[in-house]
């Protein structure tokens, strides 16, 4: 369910708070001398649950990347004069007429390439599919090209709104040149100049008409649907092998052979008297970037189903050492801000010289999701299969857990009191007061006199999990400083 509905069925637009108690925190932020709007703007930001996705998409070098600039307002996507420069997705963070929304910045798209040329591609493939709305730019200079007209034959598939971009229009002379892209079929063509900021305010106008206010959760089905449950993990570690255990049957193929799923694959299964969604996925072998042909196709899904997950059940082979790789996919299960379970396969196969060394590797490598529910398993054996249920239960509880405001200022009030921050520059910032703007994950807004520095937000975050559980969820916990004392009167 989305973050902003609250449990009368109305749409609220501060956060998880209720009327009564988004007037009574409102108040207590007017005694401390915040600005109202900046309050109110914190708690929007923090309770939204997730950005409508904007992605920037054309043929290679028509100011794709220039574009992204001027709408960010500064220079951060690279520009050059000369095609490819951009290879990755690239996401930012943007703001036009007081709505935020995430913008993706894209490597050119290109027909029939091969190489990192097609990798480029796919990653620009897999930024429509997952956008909520498209700028397709073309160069009004050049006009329709054989490339544009297959983006057009993509963007139709994608079934997303477009906006139409026609770039490089610095004058009155261009606009007959812009005029000819109605001929695409995208609708109007809005002339813009990325470089110079000509007309890019009325196609961030048009941008905004096609994006959500706030795009619906994608994991889960309707209300009351089955929880959708992604195995992920490095390749042969045996997420296939556990599908099948917990199903009971052979749902998918197993092999020895390392990479042998490449689409995710969705069964429900009945565990524990409930019924759940699992997602086998495709092992994620090292950085995307690094990956070409299927195993480069089969890790942007993996990704995307991670997304449309509501909890990640990482699989770890315990037989080997911990990797890297083992910590990226941990990483970004955290980022997708999903629920988190450890599971560690392959049990049944330890000594207890390798017991030893595992949790010796697991309190050093895995230190950033110390409170993720653990199972040591063996998809092979069956070997406490039954304690996965209770731990996925575990984490989604953990996910959904939202503390009322009242309960928590009076944790943060004995916080400030018993471990203070410390004292630097002469000057010793204390949080004022917080509330808990959404959950899914659940998400914070602290309101301090100075700036917090980070040991002491992972002090807040310790002590919220020792106090209120949140066992199986990161949390996010964003910081709001007074300015100064009385600036609304």
């Amino acid at each position: 369910m989305n973050d902003q509905i609250h449990s009368d069925g109305s749409d609220h637009e501060h956060g998880a708070l209720g009327d009564a108690e988004y007037a009574e925190f409102m108040e207590l932020a007017a005694q401390e001398g915040f600005d109202l709007e900046d309050v109110e703007g914190a708690i929007g930001e923090a309770g939204h649950g997730p950005l409508p996705v904007l992605a920037v998409v054309g043929r290679p070098n028509v100011g794709k990347s220039t574009l992204v600039n001027r709408i960010l307002g500064r220079r951060e996507a690279v520009v050059q004069d000369k095609p490819g420069v951009t290879r990755d997705r690239v996401t930012y963070e943007a703001e036009w007429a007081g709505r935020r929304f995430k913008l993706v910045d894209t490597g050119g798209w290109e027909q029939d390439v091969l190489g990192l040329d097609a990798s480029v591609a796919a990653q620009a493939e897999y930024a429509i599919s997952t956008a909520d709305a498209v700028v397709f730019v073309v160069d009004a200079t050049v006009g329709a090209t054989d490339t544009d007209e297959a983006v057009v034959k993509l963007l139709r598939r994608a079934k997303k709104p477009v906006v139409l971009c026609a770039n490089k229009v610095d004058g009155q002379s261009g606009e007959a040149d812009a005029t000819a892209l109605w001929s695409l079929g995208l609708g109007q063509p809005h002339p813009v100049s990325s470089l110079h900021g000509r007309g890019t305010g009325d196609m961030l106008d048009a941008v905004l008409e096609a994006l959500p206010e706030a795009p619906a959760q994608t994991f889960g089905n309707a209300i009351g649907g089955p929880r959708r449950i992604a195995l992920i993990g490095r390749p042969n570690v045996g997420k296939s092998s556990l599908l099948n255990k917990v199903a009971n049957e052979d749902r998918v193929v197993v092999n020895e052979l390392a990479g042998t799923t490449r689409d995710p694959v969705d069964e429900l299964i009945e565990l524990g008297g409930i019924t759940w969604k699992f997602i086998d996925t495709a092992g994620i072998r090292r950085k995307v970037h690094l990956q070409e042909g299927a195993d480069y196709y089969a890790s942007l899904r993996t990704a995307a189903a991670v997304e449309k997950a509501e909890v990640a059940v990482i699989l770890i082979d315990s037989s080997e050492s911990i990797s890297v790789q083992d910590q990226r996919i941990v990483t970004m299960a955290v980022e997708a801000g999903r629920a988190i379970v450890l599971a560690f396969n392959k049990w049944d196969t330890l000594d207890e010289e390798r017991r030893y060394y595992l949790e010796r590797e697991i309190e050093t490598e895995l230190a950033q999701v110390s409170w993720a529910p653990r199972v040591n398993v063996s998809a092979v054996t069956g070997r406490h299969m039954e304690k996965l249920v209770p731990a996925i239960e575990t984490a989604i509880e953990g996910w959904e857990t939202r503390v009322p405001t009242g309960r928590l200022n009076a944790f943060l009030g004995e916080i400030v009191a018993s471990h203070p921050h410390p004292v630097r520059g002469g000057k010793q910032p204390r949080i004022l007061f917080g509330t808990q703007a959404g959950t899914k994950p659940p998400r914070f807004v602290l309101f301090s006199s100075g700036f917090l520095e980070h040991g002491y937000r992972r002090f807040v975050e310790r002590r919220l999990r020792e106090e209120f559980g949140f066992e199986g969820t990161p949390l996010h916990i964003s910081v709001r400083v007074r300015e100064k004392r009385g600036r609304k009167k």
